[in-house]
């Protein structure tokens, strides 16, 4: 493991931030001194309860009734959080927002730029809650959109967030039959669709897959539609369908938010339905309102004013979390098209002009741009840059030196992990720890994480699976038409009753308490008894200059035998020659050892991924073990389908 320090806060970043606030608030309110972050973390754990009760009072939560508990349970699942409270995730958004500061900032390819305020956001969110009430909709009902990353989804979704409906989204590069096996589940009474989007500079009209949508939803009683590529124009939907700009020119009644018990449904989030019908996961108001209030504050100390970017469309969890920015009275910055286009300077440039003070992004795009050796902080003014944030994938050592070496020097480099699950990260940053290569810095106040080894013990130093033993407020209140929770304890408690397993192999460092993932555990590589991260093995071969992507599995095979192809994609102009593979397993031998060796690598013309950016390894090994095509993949999840019918053949020939 790496001690290898890249960075630190100085006394006056640490003394200004909402950490440190927080744990002068600890002594003099609960008596409580710490010395470190990991003290304050080990009392979280080991006092849960006191722990959350300390987060609702030390952000003033406003509640329409006192709870009567605060976390009652047997084993995980069965807990529950704060009951007898009723409380609006949209009315503590907009308590913290300042009627004339700006409130939402969005670009796109095409140059388009707005600058909302706090005035103009409430106006058109009450505007969109009095339509949606006027048709109808109540608490508890559904809501759905099928929309790009742009402000009116910010908008859409406060709006039926304050009326106590459920919201639930997709963005407009899934496949119908993607989207229908998501929102066909949760009976929606009104869908929010788009005419099309833009992406590496092309115009994509989805008008008849919105359409094809609709008419899949029977429980649809109203189709609102925003017309983007077509502007303001929607005369090739159905007529009754609903212009979303005529609602938006409605002046609405005052915008009211109402209480609900906090555990009701804020939305319905989805996994990535690779390999079957998508798991419909169900989050509260109170528990997400709890979670990302104390991540945003302590975990990336967002504050007032500051402009907070994370790019993502509205099919993964990352939007979600992204809006809870504005409870921190901070401005949401989105970006709607590709990251890359017309060159990898694009949201470098996006952020010099918005003055973005945290950057968010995925691990592949930090990768991507150092295998292109792109350097911003030759072409970008970044001053106003304070974090950037990584999530989607590890990232290795090579790109955090490469942030540091390339993008700006001085920054904080928050590597999180965590998951739709939750909707927040397990582990994270914190301003009162050294960034150390490769490592994320903690584990986030209130999740009691470990690594055990294989039999359930706890471990550092050593690779084990992440398990949570004690529940989070973020945790699932149910799955989706899940009968006696059977789907939801299969997914998470069957290895270890009552304690939470992630799916993720991890280690912790003993000295600096830092966390290494090493991949998803379900694609684990077992080579001779001996468990391999993936993310070793990519961390490798991305050094490998004519290398642009790879992925790897491992096949158990009869009579003991096992098969370890490594699939490759090379960058254009390169060819997989003899001595471009035998440059791969030297690495791999000299930085790992000969069980990290592949038997067999193959080139590929592109690397399956999900529409949510992760390589798609374990749905890849159930293909090449020649399971059922149908019960190994679902296409329609998939970013590039094109990608899979390689493996297909490929398998044919194991």
């Amino acid at each position: 493991m790496s001690d290898i320090k890249l960075w630190e806060g100085s006394k006056s970043f640490k003394e200004k931030s909402h950490l440190f606030k927080y744990k002068t608030w600890l002594a003099n309110h609960k008596n409580l001194h710490f010395d470190s972050y990991d003290d304050i973390w080990q009392w979280s754990v080991d006092n849960i309860s006191d722990f959350w009760v300390s987060i609702w009072e030390y952000f003033s939560i406003i509640s329409y009734s006192p709870y009567t508990s605060v976390l009652e349970m047997t084993t995980m699942p069965d807990f529950k959080w704060f009951d007898g409270a009723h409380l609006n995730y949209a009315e503590h958004i907009f308590r913290n927002l300042k009627a004339y500061e700006t409130a939402i900032i969005f670009s796109n390819e095409q140059g388009d730029y707005i600058e909302m305020n706090g005035n103009e956001l409430r106006e058109k969110v009450a505007s969109m809650a009095t339509y949606l009430k006027s048709v109808g909709v109540k608490k508890g009902d559904c809501v759905v959109a099928f929309l790009p990353n742009l402000p009116e989804a910010t908008i859409s979704f406060l709006a039926v967030n304050s009326i106590g409906a459920i919201w639930s989204s997709t963005s407009p590069d899934f496949g119908t039959e993607s989207v229908i096996d998501r929102f066909a589940q949760i009976k929606p009474k009104v869908f929010i669709t788009v005419d099309g989007y833009y992406y590496n500079g092309k115009a994509y009209d989805k008008t008849a897959i919105g359409i094809n949508i609709a008419n899949a939803l029977p429980s649809l009683e109203q189709v609102i539609v925003l017309p983007y590529i077509n502007k303001d124009d929607i005369s090739s939907f159905p007529k009754d369908y609903v212009n979303i700009n005529s609602i938006f020119k409605t002046k609405g009644n005052a915008l009211t938010f109402e209480p609900l018990d906090f555990n009701h449904p804020i939305w319905v989030l989805y996994s990535s339905g690779t390999t079957g019908l998508p798991k419909a996961i169900v989050h509260s108001h109170g528990g997400i309102l709890l979670e990302h209030l104390k991540y945003m504050a302590f975990h990336n100390d967002v504050h007032q004013g500051e402009h907070y970017f994370w790019y993502t469309t509205t099919g993964w969890m990352m939007w979600n979390f992204l809006q809870s920015a504005l409870l921190m009275g901070a401005a949401i910055v989105l970006y709607d098209g590709s990251p890359t286009h017309p060159n990898f300077y694009k949201l470098w440039e996006f952020s010099e002009k918005t003055k973005i003070t945290h950057f968010g992004t995925s691990a592949p795009f930090l990768v991507a741009s150092m295998k292109k050796n792109i350097t911003p902080k030759n072409h970008n003014n970044l001053t106003s840059l304070r974090s950037i944030s990584s999530t989607g994938a590890p990232l290795p050592h090579e790109a955090f030196n490469y942030v540091y070496s390339n993008i700006k020097s001085d920054v904080w480099l928050c590597s999180m992990a965590g998951g739709t699950d939750v909707c927040t990260a397990f582990v994270g940053g914190t301003p009162f720890n050294a960034v150390h290569s490769g490592e994320i810095q903690c584990r986030a106040l209130g999740v009691s994480l470990y690594a055990y080894d294989d039999n359930g013990n706890p471990v550092e130093d050593d690779l084990g699976e992440m398990v949570i033993d004690k529940p989070m407020p973020s945790m699932p209140v149910y799955f989706w038409n899940d009968r006696d929770n059977k789907r939801y304890k299969s997914s998470y408690f069957e290895n270890y009753p009552g304690k939470w397993r992630h799916g993720d192999f991890i280690k912790i460092n003993s000295k600096t308490k830092g966390i290494i993932i090493y991949g998803r555990s379900d694609a684990t590589l077992n080579r001779l008894g001996i468990r391999i991260g993936t993310s070793e093995i990519y961390r490798s071969v991305n050094k490998i200059s004519a290398v642009e992507d790879s992925l790897i599995v491992n096949l158990e095979l009869d009579g003991g035998k096992h098969y370890m192809p490594l699939f490759v994609k090379m960058k254009p102009n390169y060819e997989l020659t003899e001595d471009v593979k035998s440059e791969i397993n030297n690495q791999l031998k000299k930085e790992y050892s000969p069980r990290h060796v592949p038997d067999e690598i193959i080139t590929v013309g592109d690397i399956p991924y999900t529409i949510s950016g992760k390589k798609m390894e374990a749905p890849v090994k159930k293909i090449l073990l020649k399971m059922p095509l149908e019960k190994s993949i679902n296409i329609d999840s998939m970013k590039n389908p094109e990608s899979i019918k390689f493996f297909v053949e490929f398998a044919k020939k194991i």
